[in-house]
């Protein structure tokens, strides 16, 4: 008596819009998929700032991968990490499991923050790509008033309350807005001997404007709203130095116990595990089907492949350019699985960018129109909450921001996780 012929595995390394994406579009496929993320849940990027600046808690933007998944079959989920490659055995090294061989295999790792080559910058100045890096921000946000709250010492105290942000692109941008917000309006009358509308919170560009990806007219409406909001606003501004003291720009020592770093990101090191040289910021340049040149049986999706739309400019690395690209990359693997026609080469549709800065303040690149003010941030509130996953998550962030839109509270001001100190009280 034969045995059943042996289904394709096909492997997805990452969990995040592109990977989950490729994994439910791969639902009905002949398959076994196996999907493997070093996070056990799923994270809503774009409002990590929000958690960041105390809006909404990490549950609101995080959801389970396995409880997204459930009711598929044909998948199988294991926390991991990818460390490497043999794409001559076909087989995914992983930090702690054994060697997992592969049929097919989709790599949607994602990027990390990159500081130039400055490999002391995270310690004094954290970026924001998980729930930790959020949590750990708010954290010492929140310390910070604390500690000016009890501080006798005037240029100490302004010190504390001096916000640098690094980077302004929309992460900077959102970020600014909403520790102004944070600053100015929730913690008004939360203290006595402070007075945090006198926070000084500073953006940083290297560049000409802010928002470089936008029209200069939507660019030159979020600048005007920041600085109506207090946000202090540095163009054509370079960062030389971070330190626990603050920064050095331009020649200048700006003194800051906070810095967060929005500026660039760099792909995971996908390239170096295939052998192939890596485009520009560190991704893999893809075939027109979002293979790699060489491996049909390989895909990159996502920030980690470099990808141009007609006109030769490279796609964003924002979340509804890596669900097309999983999307697409699961549809192909279907066809070919089942014997039919592969699709046409991919095509990114642009659906705009947003971006918000405040309280009925944002701005709305869209392919046929331009938005700002109130009519953008509505926009942008009603995509941020349809793209969320889950229904609860979409019910409880509309309530968080309706609750703050008439109140200007804030809900999840805690300050977690254990500063540690030696024996004379030093950190």
């Amino acid at each position: 008596m034969s045995s059943a012929p042996r289904r394709p595995r096909i492997l997805i390394i990452g969990a995040g819009f592109g990977g989950l994406t490729a994994a439910q579009s791969l639902a009905k496929a002949p398959a076994d998929i196996l999907l493997i993320d070093r996070r056990n849940y799923h994270l809503f990027q774009p409002l990590l700032y929000q958690v960041a600046t105390a809006a909404l808690s990490p549950a609101e933007i995080a959801v389970p991968i396995r409880a997204v998944l459930r009711g598929q079959e044909n998948i199988t989920i294991l926390m991991d990490e990818a460390v490497g490659i043999d794409t001559k055995a076909r087989l995914v090294r992983l930090r702690r499991g054994s060697p997992t061989p592969y049929d097919h295999l989709i790599l949607a790792t994602g990027s990390a923050y990159s500081y130039f080559g400055h490999e002391d910058w995270p310690r004094f100045a954290p970026g924001l790509k998980s729930i930790d890096d959020a949590t750990r921000i708010r954290a010492q946000v929140l310390r910070a008033f604390e500690e000016a709250e009890t501080c006798e010492d005037e240029a100490a105290r302004r010190r504390l309350m001096s916000f640098v942000l690094v980077g302004a692109g929309p992460t900077g941008v959102e970020m600014a807005g909403a520790l102004a917000e944070l600053a100015h309006a929730a913690l008004a009358r939360d203290f006595r001997h402070i007075v945090p509308k006198e926070t000084r919170i500073l953006l940083v560009e290297a560049g000409p404007r802010i928002l470089a990806s936008f029209p200069d007219r939507l660019s030159q409406a979020a600048l005007r709203s920041l600085r109506q909001m207090r946000v202090e606003v540095a163009l054509d501004t370079a960062i030389e130095a971070i330190d626990e003291k603050g920064v050095i720009a331009n020649g200048k020592r700006i003194a800051a116990a906070t810095v967060i770093w929005c500026a660039g990101v760099s792909a995971t090191p996908v390239a170096s595990w295939l052998g192939v040289a890596p485009g520009p910021g560190g991704a893999l340049k893809v075939a027109p089907d979002l293979s790699v040149p060489g491996c049909p049986e390989i895909f990159v999706i996502g920030d980690a492949a470099f990808i141009t739309d007609e006109k030769g400019r490279r796609l964003p690395g924002v979340a509804p350019s890596a669900k097309q690209q999983g999307h697409y990359v699961g549809d192909l693997l279907r066809r070919r699985l089942t014997g039919k026609p592969a699709p046409p080469p991919f095509r990114y549709r642009d659906q705009g960018q947003l971006a918000t800065i405040g309280r009925a303040r944002a701005v709305a690149d869209l392919s046929w129109m331009q938005l700002w003010g109130f009519p953008a941030w509505l926009l942008w509130g009603i995509v941020h909450i349809y793209f969320l996953i889950g229904f609860r998550n979409r019910v409880v962030v509309f309530l968080n921001w309706f609750w703050a839109w008439l109140t200007y509270g804030r809900g999840a001001r805690l300050i977690t996780g254990e500063r540690k100190f030696d024996s004379t009280g030093s950190e």
